[in-house]
């Protein structure tokens, strides 16, 4: 079937974070969200749930078919083979990255985080006490790249743990084989666990391919616990559903030490949810993702058109662009400038990390309409 993603949803009616922090006359073009219905496959088993009015306790996860899912999926997408049992549910990828940050390292020890980078990453080492081992991205020709020689003098024995975001946000760069497996070779030699939050792996564009890090081999792999949802790219993130996928049986292990119950619970929804989108939604993603490569090109054509003084490298994945606003010195900042100014919310470069400062990102996931009214504010507005 064919699906209307050019169709305006009023989403304001709803308590969804996205549509609802702003007042009525500023477009929302800022949190992770897409504006797009959801998959007919998925709709329906939320619908079967409540027509028959199945709300209660799940089942304990371990006897759902989602490891088994998630092992065929990664394998038919990405080439990556996967152990089921070593397949655990979370309820979502950033529960997950702190209770990685947790089980792995002590208060005060180094957590690698590279800047610009999705606000939760920093959160998950400061406020739980560990050392930010902060190591910006530096740009490069083909947009930004890991500097590996200032990796190199910014971290020494105490350094525990390498967050990576594959695909990564919010730059939007899909890495290629050879810089994720120069980054490996580091960690291997360092003795780092590397947690992998490859939650944008289906929103990959062109040419690209997404390589799951831990993919990279046998030695890679055993250090590795990477953390992917169908919430970016089935646009259900409301649902908390989510896996860690450990390369070790005792990644695994210390991991799960912390019980469950502080880990937090999963409800029946986000499991049928997740499996509706992975097992069913196929077709709907394909058509999701044209549009969105669709976007991108509008976004890009324009910006450069008509936004004389903004850069922006061409985001290899996910919806979401980087907009460098520094050579205009927009005060008090990008974000507040074009909120002001525009009436366009975007999200504000400096929650990214102190590289972020002078950048702001915007999300295209949503209608060509009003994305191509937010552009045109905000065009107007730097005129």
């Amino acid at each position: 079937m064919s699906f209307d993603f050019d169709r305006v949803i009023d989403r304001r009616a709803v308590p969804g974070s996205k549509w609802s922090r702003y007042p009525p006359d500023v477009l929302p073009l800022w949190v992770a969200d897409m504006d797009f219905p959801i998959a007919e496959p998925i709709r329906r088993v939320l619908r079967f749930a409540v027509e028959r009015s199945d709300l209660g306790y799940p089942i304990h996860p371990a006897p759902t078919e989602i490891p088994k899912l998630t092992a065929e999926r990664m394998a038919h997408e990405h080439g990556w083979l996967v152990a089921p049992e070593r397949v655990e549910i979370i309820s979502d990828v950033v529960q997950g990255m702190y209770t990685a940050v947790h089980q792995f390292s002590e208060p005060g020890e180094g957590v690698i985080v590279q800047t610009p980078i999705y606000p939760p990453f920093l959160g998950s080492v400061l406020k739980q006490g560990r050392r930010l081992d902060e190591n910006a991205l530096a740009l490069g020709p083909r947009g930004y790249e890991f500097d590996l020689d200032q990796l190199r003098d910014t971290t020494d024995a105490a350094t525990r743990i390498l967050l990576l975001c594959n695909p990564h946000n919010p730059t939007g760069r899909a890495f290629r084989r050879e810089e994720l497996a120069a980054l490996a070779a580091l960690a291997v030699e360092r003795d780092w666990i590397v947690v992998a939050d490859e939650i944008h792996q289906d929103l990959v564009w062109g040419d690209r391919r997404h390589v799951p890090f831990a993919s990279l081999g046998p030695e890679v792999e055993a250090r590795t616990i990477t953390l992917t949802a169908a919430s970016k790219a089935f646009n259900i993130a409301g649902l908390r559903c989510a896996v860690a996928i450990f390369g070790s049986d005792e990644l695994k292990r210390r991991f799960c030490a912390l019980p469950r119950h502080l880990r937090g619970g999963i409800g029946m929804l986000g499991i049928e949810a997740l499996d509706a989108a992975w097992r069913h939604s196929g077709p709907w993603l394909d058509e999701v993702c044209e549009y969105l490569e669709a976007n991108r090109s509008y976004l890009i054509d324009t910006v450069r058109e008509e936004m004389s003084g903004v850069a922006l490298h061409p985001p290899e994945a996910t919806y979401l662009a980087w907009l460098d606003c520094r050579a205009l010195d927009l005060r008090p900042s990008p974000f507040e400038f074009f909120l002001d100014k525009a009436k366009v919310a975007l999200s504000d470069g400096a929650t990214f990390g102190a590289p972020g400062r002078g950048f702001a990102r915007i999300n295209f996931a949503t209608s060509r309409a009003i994305l191509s009214q937010a552009l045109e504010h905000m065009a107007k507005a730097l005129r």
